[in-house]
């Protein structure tokens, strides 16, 4: 896979849809897991649990989409 491919993917999405992105940091990667809230001509924004995360595509290493998040459990009561 090209360097190229993943941003691609990226520029062809359009917002709304989940997706997983990995990109360079400063000493090493990391990933941002969310929705893609904005698909730009430099980056993107992907709005995780976290806040919005703006990602420029040349530190794009990695991107797929993903399936919507699982339902969250109701919160356990407590039994005495």
């Amino acid at each position: 896979m090209t360097p190229e491919e993943p941003a691609a993917l990226l520029r062809g999405l359009q917002a709304g849809v989940r997706v997983v992105v990995r990109y360079r940091i400063d000493g090493g990667f990391t990933d941002a897991l969310g929705t893609l809230s904005d698909v730009g001509a430099d980056g993107c924004t992907v709005a995780t649990r976290r806040g919005d995360v703006v990602i420029p595509y040349p530190l794009v290493t990695a991107a797929k989409t993903v399936p919507p998040a699982p339902p969250r459990r109701p919160a356990r009561t407590r039994q005495l």
